[in-house]
Protein backbone atom coordinates (compact mmCIF):
# COMPACT_ATOMS: atom_id res chain seq x y z
CA UNK A 1 0.00 0.00 0.00
CA UNK A 2 0.88 3.68 -0.28
CA UNK A 3 -0.53 7.18 1.12
CA UNK A 4 0.08 10.08 -1.02
CA UNK A 5 -0.59 13.55 0.60
CA UNK A 6 -1.21 16.38 -1.74
CA UNK A 7 -0.51 20.44 -1.38
CA UNK A 8 0.25 23.25 -2.85
CA UNK A 9 -3.43 23.96 -4.39
CA UNK A 10 -4.44 27.46 -4.20
CA UNK A 11 -6.02 30.87 -6.15
CA UNK A 12 -3.96 32.37 -8.56
CA UNK A 13 -4.78 34.52 -11.14
CA UNK A 14 -4.38 33.83 -14.83
CA UNK A 15 -0.51 33.31 -16.35
CA UNK A 16 1.29 32.56 -12.96
CA UNK A 17 2.66 29.58 -11.48
CA UNK A 18 2.30 27.21 -9.15
CA UNK A 19 3.97 23.95 -7.71
CA UNK A 20 2.19 21.30 -6.77
CA UNK A 21 3.77 18.13 -4.04
CA UNK A 22 2.81 15.30 -3.11
CA UNK A 23 4.78 12.55 -0.80
CA UNK A 24 4.15 9.40 -0.79
CA UNK A 25 3.97 7.03 2.32
CA UNK A 26 6.91 4.60 1.07
CA UNK A 27 9.92 4.31 -1.21
CA UNK A 28 8.31 5.86 -4.65
CA UNK A 29 11.10 4.13 -6.64
CA UNK A 30 9.09 0.89 -5.98
CA UNK A 31 5.84 2.64 -7.85
CA UNK A 32 5.68 1.16 -11.45
CA UNK A 33 4.93 5.23 -12.70
CA UNK A 34 3.17 7.97 -10.54
CA UNK A 35 1.33 11.14 -11.84
CA UNK A 36 -1.12 13.64 -11.99
CA UNK A 37 -4.69 13.68 -13.01
CA UNK A 38 -7.62 16.67 -12.51
CA UNK A 39 -11.15 16.72 -12.17
CA UNK A 40 -13.01 19.88 -13.29
CA UNK A 41 -16.37 19.98 -11.72
CA UNK A 42 -19.28 18.37 -13.46
CA UNK A 43 -16.43 16.73 -15.83
CA UNK A 44 -14.39 13.37 -15.66
CA UNK A 45 -11.29 12.95 -14.16
CA UNK A 46 -8.29 13.35 -16.92
CA UNK A 47 -4.28 12.96 -17.07
CA UNK A 48 -2.32 15.60 -16.35
CA UNK A 49 0.98 14.25 -16.47
CA UNK A 50 3.14 10.98 -15.62
CA UNK A 51 6.75 10.08 -14.74
CA UNK A 52 8.50 6.75 -14.67
CA UNK A 53 10.48 5.47 -12.34
CA UNK A 54 13.65 6.34 -14.48
CA UNK A 55 12.13 9.45 -14.85
CA UNK A 56 10.27 9.92 -18.40
CA UNK A 57 8.02 12.77 -18.07
CA UNK A 58 4.30 12.09 -20.36
CA UNK A 59 1.76 14.97 -21.27
CA UNK A 60 -1.42 15.65 -22.60
CA UNK A 61 -1.87 18.35 -25.19
CA UNK A 62 -3.57 20.74 -22.87
CA UNK A 63 -0.65 20.85 -20.79
CA UNK A 64 2.63 20.67 -22.97
CA UNK A 65 5.29 23.21 -22.45
CA UNK A 66 3.10 24.49 -19.53
CA UNK A 67 3.54 22.13 -16.90
CA UNK A 68 6.56 19.90 -15.30
CA UNK A 69 6.68 17.03 -13.24
CA UNK A 70 9.48 15.85 -11.29
CA UNK A 71 10.15 13.42 -8.79
CA UNK A 72 12.99 13.29 -5.65
CA UNK A 73 13.28 10.05 -4.67
CA UNK A 74 14.93 10.68 -1.89
CA UNK A 75 12.37 12.39 -0.40
CA UNK A 76 8.92 10.47 -2.10
CA UNK A 77 7.87 13.27 -3.53
CA UNK A 78 6.72 14.11 -6.96
CA UNK A 79 5.88 17.67 -7.93
CA UNK A 80 3.97 19.44 -10.46
CA UNK A 81 5.41 22.80 -12.02
CA UNK A 82 2.67 24.07 -13.93
CA UNK A 83 3.40 27.62 -15.40
CA UNK A 84 1.21 29.92 -17.46
CA UNK A 85 -1.93 28.59 -16.04
CA UNK A 86 -5.30 29.25 -17.69
CA UNK A 87 -8.86 29.79 -15.91
CA UNK A 88 -9.34 26.02 -17.79
CA UNK A 89 -7.15 24.24 -15.76
CA UNK A 90 -9.25 25.22 -12.33
CA UNK A 91 -9.83 21.83 -11.13
CA UNK A 92 -9.40 19.12 -8.27
CA UNK A 93 -5.66 17.80 -8.61
CA UNK A 94 -5.10 14.20 -7.49
CA UNK A 95 -1.79 12.80 -7.24
CA UNK A 96 -1.60 9.30 -8.19
CA UNK A 97 0.17 6.14 -7.88
CA UNK A 98 0.63 2.55 -9.89
CA UNK A 99 2.16 -0.22 -7.38
CA UNK A 100 2.00 -3.82 -8.12
CA UNK A 101 -0.68 -3.29 -11.17
CA UNK A 102 -3.21 -0.95 -8.31
CA UNK A 103 -3.87 2.53 -8.22
CA UNK A 104 -3.67 4.84 -5.58
CA UNK A 105 -4.96 7.91 -4.83
CA UNK A 106 -4.34 11.14 -3.05
CA UNK A 107 -7.49 13.69 -1.52
CA UNK A 108 -6.90 15.98 -3.73
CA UNK A 109 -5.78 19.64 -3.85
CA UNK A 110 -7.72 22.62 -5.54
CA UNK A 111 -6.38 24.71 -8.04
CA UNK A 112 -8.81 27.67 -9.12
CA UNK A 113 -7.05 30.31 -11.76
CA UNK A 114 -9.45 33.43 -11.82
CA UNK A 115 -8.76 37.36 -11.92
Amino acid sequence: QVQLVESGGGVVQPGRSLRLSCTASRNIFSCDHMGWYRQAKGKERELVATITTNSRPNYPDSVKGRFTVSRDNARNTVYLQMNILKPEDTAVYYCNAMLLGINYWGQGTQVTVSS
